[in-house]
């Protein structure tokens, strides 16, 4: 169990020019409802497999989401693959735009492994692979997608059970690769923010108000960041482990989620994204 300490004034100032929180205007609520209602559909009517439409990057920096044949999440119209979207990115994107002055795509493009548009998608986000199981072309697409310069960021998967079937997956894409943790010193941890506090990043789920009323988080495990890392010692899977940052890029608006925890999770992500582009 992790107490949630109060936020101090760095952290309240990258969430706030991250997400201007609360400031949201009637026509940008307006659209994330009709993209919430727009996903159901799209997923409904497709299976959640169906393809966007093939225009190419949008951006200097447009992300990639993972879709693979994972079932339902308990919430009924969503795939795992798809868990925090879209606010998840809605947030971060608009957030990695006013921290970095990057040009940014406002959206994320959904790309199965085997789809050769991954390629011009050089950075991948992978959620809840406590349910992925890939198949031998997804693995082969995999190892290529790192070779050409894909970076892949995988987050939101707790416990013992998630972690030996990442670990089954992951073993299979890279086999001279190990999956190792990410040292102290390690070069993405200074590539623009400090980050020094590793600090647990709880879903929205694992948080509740105890009885002094303080917010406190419950998780399956300690925060654990993991790396694998190719022949020329560049980073090429980054994963998140007892964590969900796209929670906290999700629930950035949100009061009741610590600012510390979303502060950290733009943080991470941030250096994510710069050390894939300049690395």
């Amino acid at each position: 169990m992790a107490i949630l300490c109060c936020p101090d004034c760095a952290d309240r100032g990258i969430v706030r020019a991250a997400t201007i929180r609360g400031t949201r205007t009637p026509e940008e609520r307006h659209l994330r409802a009709m993209t919430a209602v727009g996903l159901a559909a799209w997923l409904a009517s497709a299976g959640g497999a169906a393809a966007q439409p093939a225009e190419g990057p949008e951006a200097e920096f447009h992300m990639a989401r993972m879709v693979y044949s994972s079932g339902y999440a308990g919430f009924g119209w969503r795939p795992w693959w798809a868990i925090d979207y879209p606010d998840a990115e809605y947030h971060f994107t608009r957030g990695l735009r006013r921290l970095t002055g990057l040009e940014v795509a406002d959206d994320s493009r959904h790309l199965r492994l085997t789809d050769p548009e991954i390629f011009d998608y050089p950075w991948l986000f992978v959620q809840q692979v406590g349910h992925w199981n890939p198949g031998d072309a997804e693995l082969a697409s995999l190892r290529e997608y790192v070779r050409r310069g894909g970076f892949i960021v995988v987050d939101d998967f707790h416990g013992p059970y998630d972690w030996v079937v990442f670990q089954d997956g992951i073993r299979r894409a890279f086999p001279d690769w190990p999956l190792v943790p990410l040292a102290e010193d390690h070069s993405l941890m200074d590539v623009m923010f400090e980050l020094d506090q590793r600090t647990q990043i709880p879903g929205r789920r694992h948080l509740y108000r105890a009885a002094s009323g303080e917010i406190q988080a419950e998780l399956q495990g300690p925060a654990e960041w993991h790396g694998i890392h190719d022949d020329d010692g560049r980073l090429v899977v980054a994963v998140n482990f007892n964590m969900d940052m796209g929670d906290a890029w999700e629930h950035a608006d949100d009061p009741v989620y610590p600012i510390p925890m979303t502060s950290l999770a733009y943080r991470f992500g941030v250096n994510y994204v710069i050390y894939a582009m300049t690395h």
